[in-house]
């Protein structure tokens, strides 16, 4: 079966996990699937899927999982224990072919966060591995290794790039989970100190590399429904997280409703409070400037401050990234598919979001439209108006 351990996720699944059991148990949630390339029929894949999300279903945390969980400083111990109780249920979750007959599937994810955060990295995987098992069955590895050694080099042997450091970010869009993990065997070996790590939890303990992540945008968008107002619900989500984590994880998104929204709300005290900011839409180049900029405007050193990218990097962007802000700030770099679905047939953009918390609808609108979704335009269009948005807004159900 395609996942063989519930730590097989991203890191951030694990640190949102623990803020809803400590601030949110009793919130109630609702995540959509969307396969954002077009033409694709995953309709034979559905049986496949389903079967594997059975088998996902009766994974339990073993104790060696738990016992290294535990070693991370900033999961606390009530958490670790709730793990140990914990199993994912499929009840949840309804697979089906999409209404509109062209290929597409629906894939509706409801029920208690608490209960439904972890289905959807390793969903994202087993719809990707199903679908190029069934379309790709004789994909030729050598050409993946081929490409990888090519990337290895680049970050490598480039002249001034001995510091700059790349992780691994693509649990969700890999190719395979055998091709994930040779991938990280191989860069573990071929980049050493420049692989700083990678977000799946399962092979930074399989393969003793540092586990990284902190917070993503279903958190941001539940905040929505759970905040006082809705104006405030950035501020909230970023107060409610350095309450539970006390300067660890600091490494604020900035995306969830624009720059200019986070730019707003991002005053001298988060600044201060927390180590520094992620890019995941829009031209990085501008939002670099801009954060670096805005950090000067507020008194506090941009030096000392993480830029984090991962918004569909290859090494070459990675490399002109780190030659235009190095020296400026601490940089870092999250690499997704281009590491571990690039082996010849083309990689799947798909996706599953929060689509509603508590009943009420909730949207990211962030600097690339394409990316945003939302089943509600009213509340959109809401949702715009209170946080000053002016780019055009898309709504996808």
């Amino acid at each position: 079966m395609i996942i063989q351990s519930l730590l097989d996720t991203d890191l951030y699944k694990f640190s949102m996990m623990q803020v809803v059991l400590h601030h949110f148990p009793g919130a109630e949630v609702e995540y959509r699937f969307r396969c954002r390339t077009p033409g694709v029929d995953l309709v034979p894949c559905i049986d496949a899927i389903k079967e594997e999300l059975e088998h996902l279903c009766s994974l339990r945390f073993g104790e060696d999982e738990l016992a290294y969980l535990r070693q991370m400083r900033y999961l606390k111990s009530d958490f670790v224990d709730f793990l140990g109780l914990f199993r994912l249920n499929a009840k949840y979750v309804t697979i089906a072919p999409s209404a509109k007959g062209n290929g597409e599937i629906d894939i509706h994810i409801r029920g208690p966060w608490l209960h439904t955060i972890l289905f959807e990295i390793p969903l994202l995987a087993i719809v990707n591995e199903v679908y190029f098992r069934q379309t790709a069955p004789d994909v030729d590895f050598d050409q993946g290794r081929q490409r990888l050694d090519t990337k290895v080099q680049l970050l490598r042997e480039s002249a001034g790039h001995s510091a700059c450091h790349i992780a691994d970010y693509g649990t969700r869009r890999r190719f395979s989970r055998s091709w994930h993990e040779e991938l990280l065997t191989h860069l573990s070996r071929g980049l050493g100190e420049q692989l700083a790590g990678t977000s799946n939890v399962w092979f930074a303990m399989r393969q003793e590399l540092t586990p990284l992540g902190s917070m993503a945008h279903e958190y941001l968008q539940a905040c929505q429904a759970l905040g006082p107002r809705l104006r405030d619900s950035q501020v909230f989500a970023l107060e409610t997280w350095a309450q539970e984590y006390r300067g660890d994880l600091g490494i604020a998104l900035s995306d969830a409703y624009g720059l200019d929204a986070f730019l707003r709300d991002f005053d001298m005290y988060f600044c201060k409070l927390f180590d520094g900011a992620r890019h995941d839409s829009g031209d990085p180049f501008v939002w670099g400037d801009r954060v670096l900029a805005h950090y000067a405007d507020n008194r506090v050193d941009p030096s000392d401050k993480v830029l984090v990218f991962s918004d569909s990097l290859t090494i070459p962007k990675v490399l002109e990234l780190y030659d235009y802000f190095q020296g400026r700030c601490k940089l870092a770099f999250g690499v997704g598919t281009n590491l571990t679905n690039d082996v010849g047939p083309e990689a799947l953009n798909i996706v599953i979001k929060m689509v509603r918390c508590n009943g009420q609808p909730v949207a990211k609108l962030t600097d690339s439209p394409g990316k945003n979704m939302c089943e509600d335009a009213g509340y959109l269009a809401y949702l715009r108006q209170v946080f000053e948005i002016d780019t055009p807004a898309t709504v996808s159900a």
